[in-house]
């Protein structure tokens, strides 16, 4: 099996990521999280914001609701342009994004450009395609009390029309709509950031790739406003700060991150300047996250919206103008997989003919920190010892796990494999001297430490 497959495997094997609504048969695009991928997931949100929100003074967060007046997503363009080029086979009508079927197509691929490379169906083998259409991304609902009658009465249209509205297709916009809200309130040095952490929505042509295109995922935005002539500096001072938190928080190799200049056909809509920071996923390089320079851009088309000023006026010189945003943004899952693929490892077992798989995950990232063993399970004096042991680690670290089954070895490939950093074992010596082994999943070594000094 290729090393994605094994990561997919190993995944659902040990409780970290199941396919969405798996019982029925499972729903496209969509994942649920298990114990230890709730866990992992966790920590990786809180060590983003720690690094960007708590430790800092400039950055303040919101957490704003996923349902927005169906206006925002007027005025911020997305009704219009937040699309993807869909193509269709004319022989089995399968729909595709088309410029993923082929390496080099960018999102603004046309149709005669798409057709003269003379791909094949990836389902039916046939070479008959459609035109290249722009397919919106966002998912559409109804809000209040919207029947199914109303759909087909001309009378009601209005009242259905009004009722639309859609979930998030990103975070940055509640940001945005509680701009004027947090300098109202806090009144903050420029420049500054607001940050949020939320459930995002877009309706992917072809999910796949696992977790790294869903419909339904997980974002970490921070909008950052600067004074409209410093955001060159501040740009490269936040991709600097990015490229620290990925690599010394995260664990993520430099080799493995690349940054991109986005040439402009392939920039969204809001920017004047993108950098994409690519990863070396085991499938190829896709794009990890995204540092995008948002001008005025949203903030003018909610004052223009609104009707209200969107202008910050300086403490010191009182000159007023609407800040310029840059913009660093990540998806949860996609850096996820990323340190599941830096961290996933299979190694030959020293004297052995076998080899063993371990995830050498950053400790602060590691679901559980230890996990605590009696060497027998049916030797009550053992256990006994061991639950007190595992008692007191647990007070002091929390993300601690128990287990007593199976022998020593194969309780020690488990843990490897969920990437519990530290196994630590209560055996006979242990009732006589008050010391227990532990074990260092990276190395595989066992030392001895006084129970108190653990």
């Amino acid at each position: 099996m290729s090393k994605m497959d094994n990561i997919v495997s190993l995944c659902k094997r040990r409780g970290f990521i199941f396919p969405g609504s798996d019982i029925y048969g499972g729903f496209a695009g969509t994942w649920d999280f298990g114990p230890l991928g709730v866990m992992l997931k966790k920590n990786i949100m809180d060590l983003w914001w720690n690094f960007w929100v708590e430790k800092r003074d400039d950055i303040f967060g919101v957490d704003a609701a996923i349902l927005m007046n169906p206006q925002t997503w007027v005025a911020s363009g997305h009704t219009k342009t937040f699309a993807d080029p869909l193509v269709e086979c004319k022989e089995c009508h399968g729909r595709f994004r088309a410029d993923k079927l082929a390496d080099g197509l960018s999102e603004s691929v046309s149709t005669d450009e798409f057709r003269s490379l003379h791909l094949k169906c990836p389902t039916c083998g046939k070479e008959n395609w459609g035109e290249i259409r722009k397919f919106n991304m966002m998912f559409s609902t109804h809000v209040g009390a919207v029947l199914p009658d109303d759909f087909s009465s001309e009378d009601s249209k209005a009242l259905v029309e009004k009722s639309t509205a859609y979930l998030r297709p990103e975070t940055a916009q509640g940001i945005f709509t509680n701009y004027k809200n947090i300098v109202d309130t806090l009144y903050p040095d420029i420049p500054f950031g607001i940050a949020q952490q939320g459930k995002a929505f877009r309706n992917e042509i072809s999910p796949r790739d696992f977790i790294l295109r869903d419909r339904e995922c997980s974002q970490m935005e921070i909008e950052y406003f600067v004074r409209p002539d410093s955001w060159k500096p501040e740009f490269e001072k936040l991709l600097k700060e990015t490229h620290d938190f990925l690599e010394n928080i995260f664990g993520l190799s430099p080799s493995d991150l690349t940054d991109v200049e986005v040439e402009a056909s392939d920039r969204a809509h809001y920017s004047d300047r993108t950098v994409d920071i690519m990863f070396n996923y085991p499938n190829g390089e896709e794009e990890l996250m995204g540092l995008a320079y948002r001008t005025d851009f949203d903030l003018k088309n909610i004052e223009r919206a609104s009707g209200k000023s969107m202008e910050y006026r300086d403490k010191l010189t009182k000159e007023a103008f609407v800040p310029h945003v840059i913009e660093p943004s990540i998806g949860v899952e996609r850096v996820l997989l990323a340190i599941l693929s830096s961290a996933y490892s299979e190694e030959k077992v020293e004297g052995k003919d076998e080899t063993r798989t371990v995830l050498k995950l950053p400790e602060a990232l590691a679901p559980y920190k230890f996990c605590v063993s009696p060497l027998l399970k049916n030797k009550p004096e053992l256990v006994e010892k061991a639950k007190a042991v595992y008692d007191q680690i647990k007070q002091k670290y929390t993300f601690v796990t128990w287990d007593d089954s199976g022998n020593i070895g194969k309780r020690y490939r488990k843990q490897d494999e969920i990437g519990t950093p530290k196994c630590v074992v209560v055996d006979f010596d242990s009732l006589e001297d008050d010391t227990v082994t532990v074990r260092d999943r990276d190395t595989a070594s066992q030392i001895r430490v006084k129970i108190s000094e653990l």
